[in-house]
């Protein structure tokens, strides 16, 4: 069979599988599963070409990996072979481990697991199918292998997946704000004292990158529409676990109802092979399937909450600087309340109150470096003459309440019914 194949990437253009055995990899189900996995979730109900899946993704990252291993090879960085496949590997394979709707659902159909211990688990699963010939990929995902910089490639501040990311949602959401100069990135990048740097004379580039990635989390990530359809796709998920631990007999693929029935949480995911193997089962069309037919359930709960997000009939979402004081808060759990007739223990099924928070850089934690001419490190936060980089290493945290729209507030204390509620 010809292994020799080669993809059309929107963004890219066209993306070369490197060798046999990364397309054996690429047609394995595990990794086939993505291409039904929304890259970002429920954001396509605010920007409609964000339909893009996390298979796109990861073969975007692979395609950016082997620029930047052919870049650093140029500058006489020494990449053997071997190490040069297991770290295409190891970014292929990093986001393995999503679940539907990617991390809206992260911690909603397991408890406590994120897609990281899940993708450990399952590079895990593929190496003892393919003999071990994972070994060092898996030693470089787990930051085990002895050469940093080769994992900094794949997680850190300046890593390959988030240049994708940015890249790729800001094409398919039309977002400008987020376009970045990974070619530029990329090609200024080498390797100091065994670890990641940048050049200085790419400093602008990578200032803009941070810069775009702040703008991207406000813009589209944490949209305010955006964080309303995931909190309600999250409790018409636990909606629908209550219903179900209950002993209620609803409509589900069968890999959704072993998590619906089941408490499965971090204690007993790894311990019990059949979660896992359900797991890699699971996909969007899962949940969408649920949705669709949950809409004409029953429970007034349930299939008020799926029939708002299937109509895009989504709560409306303040989001301020300053917290909503208690009197807020109460004030408009009474008007929810009323309006909808629920019982106290039922209210936060349809009034949602959260910290959202983002930090574009964080400078103690695996900081981006700049090399100079002299091969002095310094910094990219010290080494730049931005005046607001230092700012963007700060985390900004705003508060956020979601409510259905039949409630209006209007501020300082300020809610009130459009309307009463016929049942």
């Amino acid at each position: 069979m010809n292994k020799k194949k080669i993809i059309n990437d929107p963004v890219y253009g066209f993306v070369s599988i490197p060798s046999g055995f990364i397309f054996d990899l690429i047609q394995h189900p595990f990794l086939q599963r993505l291409r039904y996995i929304k890259q970002v979730s429920m954001t396509h109900l605010v920007y409609p070409g964000a339909l893009h899946t996390r298979f796109q993704h990861v073969i975007g990252a692979m395609h950016l990996m082997q620029l930047a291993i052919d870049t650093l090879r140029s500058k006489e960085v020494s990449i053997s072979e071997e190490e040069e496949a297991a770290v295409l590997i190891a970014i292929l394979l990093h986001d393995i481990g999503h679940g539907p709707f990617s991390h809206s659902l992260e911690h909603t159909i397991i408890e406590g697991v994120s897609h990281e211990v899940i993708s450990a688990l399952l590079m895990d699963k593929l190496n003892r199918q393919f003999d071990g010939r994972l070994d060092l990929a898996i030693r470089i995902f787990n930051n085990q292998y002895h050469r940093k910089f080769l994992y900094q490639l794949v997680s850190g501040q300046l890593d390959i997946d988030r240049m994708d990311y940015l890249n790729r949602d800001s094409f398919f959401t039309g977002v400008s704000e987020g376009v970045i100069s990974f070619d530029r990135i990329i090609k200024m990048l080498t390797v100091k004292e065994d670890e990641l740097v940048v050049e200085v004379k790419g400093i602008y580039s990578v200032e803009k990158f941070l810069i775009a990635r702040r703008l991207m989390y406000w813009q589209v990530y944490l949209h305010k529409t955006v964080i309303a359809a995931e909190q309600m796709l999250i409790k018409a998920l636990a909606r629908a676990k209550e219903l179900s631990n209950g002993g209620e007999d609803l409509f589900a693929t069968p890999a959704l109802s072993h998590f619906l029935r089941n408490k499965i949480t971090a204690d007993n995911f790894e311990e019990e092979p059949a979660h896992l193997a359900w797991f890699t089962k699971l996909d969007d069309t899962d949940i969408m399937s649920a949705l669709k037919t949950w809409c004409d359930h029953d429970d007034f709960i349930l299939r008020t909450l799926c029939s708002k997000l299937m109509k895009r009939d989504l709560f409306r979402t303040e989001i301020r600087n300053t917290d909503f004081t208690d009197i807020e808060l109460n004030e408009i759990k009474k008007q929810v309340k009323d309006y909808f007739g629920l019982k106290d223990n039922d209210i936060d099924y349809f009034f949602y109150h959260q910290v959202v928070q983002n930090s574009a850089y964080s400078a103690g934690s695996s900081p981006i470096k700049i090399v100079n001419s002299k091969g002095e490190l310094t910094d990219i936060a010290e080494a730049s003459d931005l005046s607001n980089l230092e700012a963007l290493s700060k985390g900004v945290i705003k508060y956020a309440i979601s409510y259905p729209k039949e409630i209006s507030f209007s501020g300082q204390y300020g809610v009130e019914n459009k309307k009463v509620k016929v049942n």
